[in-house]
């Protein structure tokens, strides 16, 4: 599934079993993170198109931010396409090219 964070244009793919904060680090884009198992809220983001399914039956959201559209991409899973906002974002940066 293909990943695209709002605002910074960036895009990223995920596929399951891997959670969208795994995916993204994978693909060197650094989303805020903490507890990585969906209770301390630290990487919490606004989904505004796509879907998603967790990997814990309940992930520290309540049922207004379901309904609004937040996840928490430590333990989100992508189901479709998504477009989120995750204004704290960052690329990380591109280890120098050692040779062989």
């Amino acid at each position: 599934m293909k990943v695209t964070l709002e605002g910074q244009g960036w895009t990223f793919e995920a596929q399951a079993p891997e959670t969208l904060l795994q995916a993204a680090d994978r693909n060197g884009i650094r989303l805020p993170s903490s507890c990585r198992n969906g209770t301390c809220r630290t990487c919490i983001c606004l989904s505004t198109s796509g879907t998603v399914r967790y990997k814990v039956d309940w992930p520290g959201l309540s049922p207004d931010e379901k309904r609004e559209g937040y996840i928490l991409p430590c333990v989100a899973i992508a189901e479709t396409d998504l477009l989120i906002q995750a204004p704290a974002a960052a690329r990380l940066p591109v280890p120098p090219h050692t040779g062989a």
